[in-house]
C-alpha cells in the first residue's frame, strides 16, 4: 500500500485561493460563519464531498475538546478522537448515522495513519484504507453496500488539523476505484482548507465553553419558577440582551425572612459580560446574607449600598427591594435608582407604586434609604422588573412603564384560571414577549437584559 507523508506546507502561492475554489464546493466559504462546532464541521465535509471526494469526515481530539491546555506525548501509543462530521456522497440515498454516528469517540493505535498524521503533523496519502480502518468498517456493517464501497476506496487522504503548533484533529477523505487518486496539489488545498477550519473550530469551541459556563452560572442563580409561599405565589422571567449573550448584570431573588415575611428583589449591575456578572453575583449574595439578619428593609439597603461601594463593577447598580408581610397586610418597598414596582388590585388597573423616594443607585454612599409602606387588604399582583422592559429609543421611561402596566392588565384579564399553577409563569412569558425586543418594536434597545418578578400577594385573615 502506497503511503506518502507530506511535511507541513510553506505559505501557499498567490494563486492558491483560486485553486481552492476550483477544488471545493461553495460550502467552503461558509466555514467560520457560525460559532458552532458541529455546523462548522458540516461546512467542511460539505465543501469536500461529493465534489472533491466520495467521502469526507472531520475528527477532533477528545483531549482538545475537553481540556483547554491539554498536552500529550510526541508519539502517544494511541489517540482518541470524536467524529464531528461525516458526509458520504450526497447523503441522499444512505442513512449513515446508525453505522458511523456523529459524536462517536474512536481509539486509533499508534500504527494507524491517523495517529501518524497527528503525531508528525504530516499529511498521509495512501492508495486505500489502512488495515485498522478496514477491519473496523467491516465489523461495523459487513453486509452494507455503502460500507463495502468505502472498503474499496482507491485513494485515501488524511490531513492533520494543527493550531498554534499543536494537533487538534484531522480530516479524512476517500475516493473510489473509478476516480483519480489524490495528488500532492490537492493535498495542499485540503491543508489550506484545514488551516482555515482550525481557526473556526477553535473559535466555536471557546464560544461553546463560555456559553456553557455562563448558563451554569445563570442556572445556579435562578430561584425556582412558580414558587408558592404562605399567602404568596411567585413567578419570574429573564431574557438576555441580544441573541448570543446568556448572562449580564440583571439579577433577582425571592427570600423568606423571619416572622413569615417574604423578600423579593430585582437588581441591575451596569454593563454586560463577565465583569457585570461578577458584580451581580456579589450583590445577590450580599442580599441573601443581609436578609438572614433581623434588620429592616431600609437598613438592608443601606448595608447593601456599603457593600456595592467596595465591590468592583457594582457602583451605580440599581435595585428594588420589596418585603411582603401577610399578617400585617403590608408591603414595604425600598428603591435604589430602580424603576418603581407595579401593583394591580381587584377591579383596579395596574399602576406604579408612588415611592416616598426613588433613591440613588448603589455604591454612592448617599445616606439612608427611605422605605415606602403600602397596606394591602385585598389580593394584589406585584410586578418588579428591570429597565430593559420599559426603556426605548423613541419614548421616555414613564411612557414605557405605562405600556408595561397596560400589558399587565391585558395579560391578567386574559388568564382563564388565575389560580392555576401555570397562570403566573404564563403571564411572565407574555410580558417578556410583548416587551418589544423580539421584533415587535425596533425602537427598543436590544442591548439590555429583561428581567421581571411577578408575585400574587394574598393578605392573611386577622
Amino acid at each position: 500500500m502506497r503511503n506518502t507523508e507530506r511535511g507541513r506546507p510553506e505559505d501557499p502561492p498567490p494563486t492558491a485561493p483560486l485553486r481552492r475554489r476550483s477544488y471545493f464546493s461553495p460550502a467552503a466559504d461558509a466555514i467560520g460563519s457560525e460559532l458552532d462546532l458541529h455546523l462548522t464541521g458540516r461546512h467542511v465535509v460539505h465543501a469536500l464531498a461529493p465534489g472533491f471526494c466520495d467521502a469526507a469526515s472531520v475528527y477532533l481530539l477528545q483531549r482538545w475538546l475537553l481540556e483547554e491546555h491539554a498536552r500529550t506525548a510526541a508519539d502517544p501509543p494511541q489517540i482518541e478522537a470524536r467524529r464531528l462530521a461525516l458526509r458520504i456522497g450526497s447523503d441522499t440515498s444512505e442513512d449513515w448515522e446508525h453505522l458511523l454516528p456523529v459524536g462517536e469517540v474512536l481509539v486509533f493505535p499508534r500504527a494507524t495513519p491517523y495517529a501518524r498524521a497527528v503525531a508528525t503533523g504530516q499529511t498521509q496519502l495512501l492508495d486505500g484504507v489502512d488495515r485498522h480502518t478496514f477491519e473496523r468498517l467491516r465489523g461495523t456493517g459487513p453486509d452494507d453496500a455503502g460500507v463495502d464501497a468505502l472498503l474499496r476506496s482507491a485513494s485515501f487522504l488524511i490531513v492533520p488539523l494543527r493550531l498554534r503548533g499543536a494537533a487538534v484533529g484531522f480530516i479524512a477523505c476517500t475516493r473510489g476505484p473509478g476516480k483519480e487518486p489524490f495528488t500532492c496539489g490537492e493535498a495542499v488545498a485540503v491543508e489550506s482548507l484545514g488551516a482555515r477550519a482550525c481557526v473556526a473550530l477553535d473559535n466555536a469551541r471557546r464560544y461553546e465553553r463560555e456559553r456553557r459556563t455562563a448558563l451554569a452560572i445563570r442556572r445556579s442563580l435562578l430561584p425556582e419558577t412558580g414558587q408558592a409561599f404562605e399567602s404568596c405565589r411567585v413567578a419570574h422571567g429573564y431574557r438576555p440582551a441580544g441573541q448570543d449573550n446568556v448572562i449580564g448584570g440583571d439579577w433577582y431573588d425571592v427570600l423568606p425572612r423571619g416572622d413569615r415575611r417574604l423578600a423579593m428583589v430585582v437588581g441591575d449591575a451596569m454593563g454586560h459580560g463577565p465583569e457585570s456578572a461578577v458584580a451581580m453575583i456579589q450583590l445577590r449574595t450580599a442580599v441573601r446574607t443581609l436578609a438572614a439578619l433581623d434588620i429592616t428593609p431600609a437598613e438592608l439597603m443601606d448595608r447593601l449600598d456599603a457593600v456595592a461601594g467596595t465591590t468592583p463593577g457594582a457602583s451605580f447598580a440599581t435595585c428594588m427591594y420589596a418585603e411582603w408581610d401577610a399578617e400585617l397586610h403590608t408591603c414595604t418597598f425600598v428603591g435604589a435608582g430602580h424603576p418603581p414596582p407595579l401593583i394591580r388590585g381587584p377591579g383596579r388597573p395596574a399602576a406604579p407604586v408612588d415611592l416616598a423616594s426613588a433613591g440613588l443607585p448603589l455604591g454612592l454612599a448617599t445616606g439612608p434609604y427611605e422605605p415606602t409602606v403600602l397596606r394591602l387588604s385585598e389580593p394584589t399582583l406585584l410586578l418588579l422588573y428591570s429597565d430593559g422592559l420599559v426603556e426605548s429609543r423613541t419614548r421616555d421611561i414613564d411612557q414605557g412603564i405605562s405600556c408595561l402596566a397596560r400589558a399587565l392588565d391585558a395579560g391578567a384579564d386574559d388568564v382563564p384560571d388565575a389560580g392555576h399553577p401555570n397562570a403566573l409563569p404564563s403571564l411572565c412569558r407574555r410580558l417578556l414577549a410583548g416587551s418589544g425586543h423580539d421584533g415587535a418594536d425596533a425602537a427598543y434597545d436590544v442591548s439590555d437584559d429583561r428581567t421581571l418578578l411577578l408575585a400574587e400577594l394574598t393578605p392573611g385573615k386577622n
